[in-house]
């Protein structure tokens, strides 16, 4: 897995990242075995949980996290991938499913800015929202098209049976990625 993460980062560096980025998360779907294999090899989790964090400017993919359970919250995954990438990073954008002042006071800790907008739960929430810069908060959603660019030419499922294996093809599919958008650059 360290070799997979060596090759996203070579592959992020082709593009000269910024010091920006965002977060989101999106679902891989394994692909459908036998019902014979399944039951003998206890084999139930049909999706997989990826969280990307993607450069902003070059929409190349910098780091990336798998998941088979669907357990704890999208802040704590958040928190683990900035802190692996925070010499890199200025500011990091995510949408209001990463609403949690716990991981903005780390990310600060980190001396990253974040660009998450509260959910509206009392007046004071609009405040803070109207402090959040809206032309980097606005290219958070370069996560979701990097998302959608990966699973349309690349698949949307995984066609591996063992957990990182699986890691393995989806870290390769994001380095395919960034390989083919700085040859077309």
């Amino acid at each position: 897995m360290s070799v997979c993460r060596v090759l996203l980062r070579q592959s992020a560096q082709l593009h000269d990242p910024s010091e920006h980025a965002a977060i989101d998360a999106t679902f891989y779907e394994r692909d459908r075995a036998s019902r014979h294999y399944c039951h003998r090899t206890n084999y139930r989790v049909q999706t997989l949980k990826l969280t990307k964090i993607v450069d902003t400017a070059t929409q190349a993919v910098l780091d990336l996290h798998c998941s088979t359970t669907l357990e704890g919250s999208d802040a704590d995954l958040c928190e683990q991938i900035a802190r692996r990438n925070a010499g890199d990073l200025r500011s990091l954008a995510a949408d209001k499913g990463y609403d949690k002042q716990q991981l903005r006071e780390r990310l600060r800790d980190l001396d990253i800015r974040p660009l998450i907008k509260h959910c509206i739960f009392a007046p004071y929430d609009h405040a803070h929202n109207a402090h959040i810069d809206e032309d980097r908060y606005a290219q958070r959603s370069m996560t979701e098209t990097v998302n959608s660019v990966v699973k349309r030419s690349l698949g949307y499922a995984v066609r591996a049976r063992s957990w990182y294996r699986e890691f393995r093809e989806i870290a390769l599919m994001c380095v395919v990625y960034s390989i083919k958008r700085a040859v077309k650059q």
